[in-house]
């Protein structure tokens, strides 16, 4: 095979517990391409859709599928915080006097709706001063991050509210948004303007620009030998998007 027959587009089901740096040197082992990346990173503990790009036909691209809409499935706990934001850290209870009726929690879900400044977690990648948040977060040390602009086009409540231990409650949600927008601040920032903490329990990538997570192949299902059935070439990533790549 040429080598542009060798680049191209994996769409791959994230396991939990991976990052998606493991992701990506799994791929480069299976693949034997060191010019490898993802285009968008997901948290250790949420799984879902990750789009990996191989060679560098591929990866020079990459910038263009990170800037794309994506959708997200989630499961938000209220009546407790957590350092994270999420269910990997150390929780601190604010347990619910009364849990808000679906129709209250409606109402502060709507207020999240479309353009708003969020404040990203303390835990998360993005640089200050050249030294990463979650860096400084685990010394200590947590940076304060300036709020930034994102847009949240969907977010919709599917499920009701479940009652769980010690004054808390779970619902589910979908939510499409911006790219740069963190789904544990939404969690977080939703606890807040009920007068609680707030934080993700599970988190489930299911969409990225027009690719759907039932278009991906589950990571321990790539071999040596079948990957390239499932590269998807960078013409038709190309077709698809319906931009110059």
């Amino acid at each position: 095979m040429t080598t542009s027959q060798l680049e191209g587009f994996l769409l791959i089901n994230k396991p939990t517990d991976f990052t998606s740096h493991d992701v990506v040197n799994v791929i480069r082992k299976i693949t034997g391409i060191r010019r490898t990346g993802h285009a968008g990173t997901l948290d250790p503990f949420a799984t879902g859709l990750l789009i990996v790009g191989v060679g560098r036909g591929a990866t020079k691209h990459m910038q263009k599928l990170v800037g794309l809409e994506k959708t997200y499935k989630a499961t938000f706990v209220l009546g407790a915080s957590s350092d994270t934001d999420d269910v990997t850290g150390t929780l601190i209870p604010q347990p619910l006097s009364s849990f808000p009726s679906e129709n209250e929690l409606q109402t502060a879900i709507a207020s999240f709706l479309g353009p708003i400044q969020q404040i990203p977690p303390a835990y998360s990648a993005i640089k200050i001063k050249g030294q990463k948040m979650y860096e400084a977060a685990r010394k200590g040390k947590p940076i304060h991050a300036e709020p930034r602009s994102v847009v949240i086009y969907h977010y919709d409540l599917i499920s009701p509210l479940h009652l769980e231990n010690k004054g808390t409650c779970s619902f589910s949600v979908t939510i499409s948004c911006s790219s740069g927008t963190y789904i544990r601040a939404l969690a977080r920032d939703l606890g807040h303007n009920l007068n609680t903490g707030g934080y993700v329990k599970t988190l489930e990538r299911t969409r990225i620009g027009p690719f759907s997570l039932n278009q991906s192949q589950q990571l321990e299902d790539l071999t040596s030998d079948n990957w390239i059935t499932y590269l998807l070439p960078v013409e038709k990533m190309q077709n698809t998007l319906k931009i110059s790549l």
